[in-house]
């Protein structure tokens, strides 16, 4: 059976990111776990039309955990919450809250990571670059745990928290490009140019200019992008219905660009790329 396991900072974080993929592997058969290293109870209502508010000021972590489960029955996959403290994001100078994600060691935080690694025997795992993805502490510390943690199982050390299991491939999310909103701006201009949206997606085209990163694997979704939408809806006191990630249309994302992208930064079953699939090399056990 082929196994992934996605390591995430906080509950929402895995319907923004990979989520299609997730549901596509899923639905094929695939064990997929996401990991939640915090509750995300440092959050706030993001969501001007949540309802809950009520819930929210009274209950934001069992809020976050309720919105997690209906994600996670959106995608078909199976979920573990890591146990930490939601560090929240300071402003500039500020300190990080004590006691959260973000201060605990590494060398402590990461190892209940081996177990699950060790347990759950995942071929690939999907995480966050060295920056986060964006600089927040919980996403730093969550690509820091999780590369030690791959490390750390792999190795004889700590035999308590099971037997060594080494992953095959490890990539990085590498969702937002200036080349997806450049070929969503040609779709429009070809399909619809009469449209209001042309100089809205003109200045956001600008704005991300040369954010290209390194991009190895590109996984066909578009036939899950139902089931990604339902994640992030779960997550309603995060994402509000006007949110950029509805802001792009079924047919023009099937047409201009179909995939959700990752990059391929350590395998044990050598290289052919670029590659359409997480699992490419694997054999089947």
């Amino acid at each position: 059976m082929r196994r992934l396991l996605s390591v995430h900072a906080h509950p929402d974080d895995e319907s923004s990111k990979g989520a299609g993929t997730m549901a596509r592997y899923a639905a094929e058969g695939a064990q997929v776990t996401v990991v939640s290293c915090t509750g995300g109870e440092s959050g706030d209502v993001l969501n001007e039309a949540f309802a809950d508010t009520v819930h929210a000021a009274r209950d934001m972590a069992g809020l976050r955990r309720v919105e997690m489960r209906r994600a996670q029955e959106a995608l078909g996959i199976d979920h573990i919450w890591l146990g930490y403290v939601d560090s929240g994001l300071p402003d500039e100078g500020e300190p990080v809250r004590p006691l959260s994600f973000a201060t605990i060691p590494v060398e402590v935080s990461g190892r209940p990571l081996v177990r699950i690694i060790r347990r759950l025997r995942p071929q690939v795992v999907v995480t966050y670059d060295e920056r986060g993805g964006y600089p927040h502490p919980d996403h730093i510390r969550c690509h820091e745990i999780t590369m030690w943690a791959i490390e750390h199982a792999a190795s004889d050390a700590s035999p308590e928290l099971g037997e060594p299991w080494a992953v095959s491939k490890v990539y990085y999310d590498r969702m937002s490009s200036s080349d997806k909103v450049e070929a969503y701006l040609a779709d429009y201009e070809l399909h619809d140019p009469e449209s209001d949206r042309i100089e809205r997606i003109r200045e956001m085209a600008e704005w991300m200019r040369d954010r290209t990163p390194r991009v190895t694997t590109r996984v066909d979704v578009s036939d899950h992008l139902d089931a990604r939408d339902a994640a992030l809806r779960a997550h309603a006191s995060q994402v509000a219905p006007d949110t950029p990630y509805f802001f792009w249309p079924h047919d023009v994302v099937r047409r201009a660009w179909p995939t959700e992208d990752y990059e391929l930064v350590r395998s044990t079953v050598g290289e052919t790329l670029p590659e359409t699939d997480l699992f490419a090399g694997i054999d089947e056990e």
